[in-house]
């Protein structure tokens, strides 16, 4: 080995033993980019599964449903989530556009997570003050959480699926600090209900 070759051997392992030595300081000047940031929606059944899911409900029957939030955005948020009802013919959230659907919340969800956080909540839920007559259903009255909201929502015989279909959906929406208000995530989740005439 020649006296150049020793040399380089020497310059180089001291570059790496600076290295080793200096990585914790490196660590913190030297921000190396995260993994992507998102938030998580969810709803599940009952049994805290996807499935079994309320589907034909009867008025003045109570329902429950899991909803959950996961917080992977890298810092603290503060989430809304606005719960709201349709029938076949309202619109939902446009994801094209990413705009939140028009009708109006009948109840809210607010909770403050930490990064990689989960939150997750019974969400019991009933009709009442429900009328069939003809093609049509109407329900005047949505318990949510032991909140009695007016909604009269007419429904219309669905031919095609042989029910009267209203739909239960949730939106996600994150508290902006730079216009200090809640802007829409673009997550919803929601599942349908077949409102069936009591026996």
């Amino acid at each position: 080995m020649s006296f150049n070759d020793f040399r380089l051997l020497y310059v180089l392992s001291c570059f790496g033993l600076g290295l080793i030595i200096l990585s914790p300081t490196l660590a913190v000047v030297i921000r190396l980019p995260r993994g992507e940031r998102f938030s998580e929606l969810w709803i599940l059944g009952p049994d805290g599964m996807a499935e079994d899911y309320p589907f034909n409900v009867v008025g003045g029957v109570g329902y429950n449903v899991s909803l959950g939030i996961g917080n992977h955005m890298g810092c603290l948020e503060y989430y809304m989530v606005y719960v709201k009802i349709r029938n076949q013919t309202e619109p939902l959230p446009d994801t094209v556009n990413g705009t939140p659907s028009v009708l109006e919340p009948i109840f809210e969800y607010r909770v403050f997570l930490k990064d990689n956080a989960m939150w997750e909540r019974e969400v019991p839920f009933s009709l009442k003050s429900v009328s069939f007559e003809g093609n049509f259903c109407k329900v005047s009255n949505f318990v949510i959480d032991g909140h009695v909201f007016d909604v009269d929502k007419l429904v219309m015989w669905s031919e095609e699926n042989r029910g009267f279909y209203l739909q239960l959906f949730f939106e996600l929406w994150i508290y902006n600090g730079t216009v200090s208000d809640f802007q829409y995530y673009d997550r919803c989740v929601w599942f349908w209900l077949n409102l069936t005439v009591p026996i």
